[in-house]
């Protein structure tokens, strides 16, 4: 059986370079509490999901200062270390824009044999049986999403690299998920697309996730 390979993006924990929309009106401070308790939960995710391998992909190597100069704490730098330690790989995201960095990671798991899906660090309304749900839906389809509430897509899977729907894409608008369609369509890609989900972006969406236990 084709071995499945679970990939989790994410920032390290610094002050002032984590969620900034959330610090926007809690401040730093309380933005970067709410990511790390986010990470946790994405990590904690990741590890209930079965998935033969894990992947932990950082969107560059972290700055050594937070956004006050102050030097960043150890914690966002021992993450990695952590996880390594626990049987994850870990990889620096690599690519122009978020769709680039997205296709070359999943593209990675497929030329090694693999099936992936990729998922952000900030959708706690993702469980496990998505997951599954994704992996199972890889054998039918060309890829498979999660889209959230706001228009976008919270996970993402391939059965072969589709570097169209990735290319030139309105990232982080309420755009992505229909033009995500539109592409598939015009290209005669096969998108399977699971429940939709929610993100935590903004302070209400907190307060959501706070609600339910989070």
């Amino acid at each position: 059986m084709t071995p499945t390979r679970l990939i989790v993006f994410a920032r390290r924990p610094v002050l002032g370079r984590v969620k900034s929309r959330l610090a926007a009106t809690l401040g730093a401070e309380r933005a970067l509490e709410a990511y790390r308790r986010l990470l946790d939960a994405a990590i904690a995710l990741a590890e209930a999901s079965g998935a033969d391998r894990l992947e932990l992909r950082l969107a560059d190597d972290g700055p050594s200062q937070d956004a006050r100069g102050t030097p960043a704490s150890p914690e966002a730098w021992e993450l990695p270390a952590v996880l390594a330690a626990r049987g994850w790989r870990i990889a620096p995201q690599s690519g122009a824009d978020l769709g680039e960095r997205m296709h070359e990671a999943l593209s990675q798991a497929l030329a090694v044999g693999e099936r992936p899906v990729l998922i952000g660090s900030d959708c706690p309304s993702l469980s496990p049986s998505d997951i599954a749900a994704a992996f199972a839906a890889l054998d039918r389809a060309d890829a498979v999403f999660a889209p959230t509430e706001d228009g976008g897509y919270a996970l993402v899977g391939l059965s072969r690299p589709t570097p169209t729907l990735f290319e030139s894409m309105p990232w982080s608008t309420d755009e992505v998920a229909e033009r995500t369609r539109q592409r598939a369509a015009e290209a005669g890609l096969r998108l399977e697309w699971l429940r939709t989900v929610w993100d935590v972006d903004v302070e209400p969406d907190l307060r959501r996730w706070e609600t339910q236990g989070g």
